[in-house]
């Protein structure tokens, strides 16, 4: 059988709606593509600002920290030093006080540590 020329517009009209439904179609897939590229790039920027950030504060806290030790350190060993200086003044004010209240004595010892080294230092 021949197709009437009827037949051949309608064929003509149904697929020149179907095209033309596939081409929105395909339009909308388009449109969707695109917002949810959109979408995946700002969820990527939030992300990678986020851990910018965290990793900036971490630096920070870090560093703090460091600071805080090293500011610790540095006021101990000033403590220990001024402990140091004390105690060197005040060993130095008890021989001061024994030379002042003994001097032979004191004399008769360093005399006899001298001669102690001597012998050792004969043999």
């Amino acid at each position: 059988m021949m197709s009437t020329n009827g037949e051949t517009g309608m064929r003509d009209w149904t697929d020149k709606a179907t095209r033309e439904r596939l081409e929105k179609d395909v339009a909308a897939v388009k449109s969707d593509i695109a917002a949810l590229t959109d979408q995946i790039t700002e969820a990527l920027n939030t992300f990678a600002n986020s851990t910018s950030k965290q990793a900036r504060r971490g630096y920070r806290q870090a560093r703090e920290s460091v600071d805080s030790a090293v500011d610790d350190m540095s006021d101990r060993g000033s403590a220990m030093m001024e402990a140091a200086q004390d105690a060197y003044g005040s060993i130095e004010e008890t021989l001061e006080d024994a030379i002042t209240q003994r001097p032979l004595a004191t004399v008769g010892l360093a005399l006899g540590i001298g001669f102690l080294i001597g012998v050792a230092w004969r043999r």
